[in-house]
Order: structure tokens, then sequence, then C-alpha cells
């Protein structure tokens, strides 16, 4: 699968650890190298802001997308290859989902989750047939992991649903295993009645 664009969710704070930030610079200018435009929340704070300033550092094309109410939080990155300023955050989502070819998480907040399980719960739907990612940094996504090969053991989420989401610990890995990944045709239902 040839992936032109990649959207990243990721936290707007840094984290606790500097292997989050490490990973973030890793992952942009992994995707600049490649080609790859980056679509991200277009924040300039915490993991958004390194993300898209590796990616710009190492040549790449940044589209970050952002809610008018969080320009001022977030701090609206003004150095992108093009800023879009939305009305919320259903439309901040639908434009960069519009945009990307796959889906990575980063490590983040509930900001991260969210937007990730949104995109996720439209791929289980057949909205898209796109390929997402988490960047298992450190073992930040493990417990996560754990839990959603749970669901799938208590019958509450289909495998092929579950396998979707790629894991991988650096980006090369992640990266591979989306491009090799295939959406596979499931109904949502594990069993009705």
């Amino acid at each position: 699968m040839s992936l032109k664009s990649i959207c990243v969710f990721c936290g707007a704070s840094p984290g606790a650890r500097p292997v989050y930030h490490e990973a973030a610079e890793t992952l942009g200018r992994s995707l600049a190298e490649r080609g790859v435009t980056l679509i991200y929340g277009g924040g300039a704070v915490g993991l958004m802001g390194v993300v898209a300033d590796a990616a710009l550092a190492a040549g790449g094309e940044v589209i970050g997308i952002i809610p008018q109410s969080l320009e001022r939080a977030e701090i609206g990155h003004k150095g992108l290859t093009r800023l879009e300023v939305v009305d919320g955050m259903h439309a901040r989502k639908a434009r960069m989902a519009e945009l990307a070819d796959a889906f990575i998480a980063l490590p983040g907040g509930l900001g991260t989750l969210e937007e990730l399980f949104e995109v996720w719960t439209w791929g289980q739907l057949g909205y898209h047939a796109k390929p997402l990612g988490l960047l298992d940094v450190d073992g930040f996504y493990a417990r996560l992991t754990d839990f959603l090969d749970h669901l799938v053991a208590e019958r509450f989420v289909r495998e092929q649903h579950r396998d979707i989401l790629q894991v991988g610990e650096s980006p090369s890995e992640l990266l591979a295993r989306m491009e090799a990944w295939r959406p596979t045709a499931a109904p949502k239902w594990v069993e009705r009645g």
C-alpha cells in the first residue's frame, strides 16, 4: 500500500520522559525522508510541535489542522507548509481523515486516544480502508494492546478489526507493517441476537 500522507495523533504535552520527544522527532524525520506528507493537529507545543518541526527540518511537507478555539491554547504552528483553521474538533478530525492515507498514534493523552479510536471505528464500519498504527515507544501502549486483545478474546471485537491497528516499536518497523497491511472485509458485529 502506497502511503503518501500520514496523519499523526499525539500529545500537546511533551510527556514525562525524553524518549517520547526522541520518538516524535524520529517519526517526523522518517516521514519526510520517505516523501510522506505529515498531517497533524497543527499545534506548535508538545509532541505535536516536535513531530512537525522534525519533518520540516528534514524538508518534508507538513499540513496542520487546528480548531479556531484551540489555535491559541495549542499555539498554532506558524512555520508549516499549510495551517488550516477549522470550526471545531469534528471538522478537524474529518479534514485530517480526508487528507490522510493512514494514521499513527504517538504517545498522548485523551485527545490522542479519542482521535485514534474514532478513526479506527470508522475503519471497522467500512467508512475507510486505511491502516492505523501505534508507535509503542518504550512500552507506552503495552497495556492498551493487551486490553485490545482481551476485547477480541471476549468477543466484543472481531480479530479482523483488531488487526486494522498495527503496532511497532520504531517508525521503520511500524511503517513497514502499515504498508504491508491489507483490509479484510468483515461485518462489524461478532454475533447478532
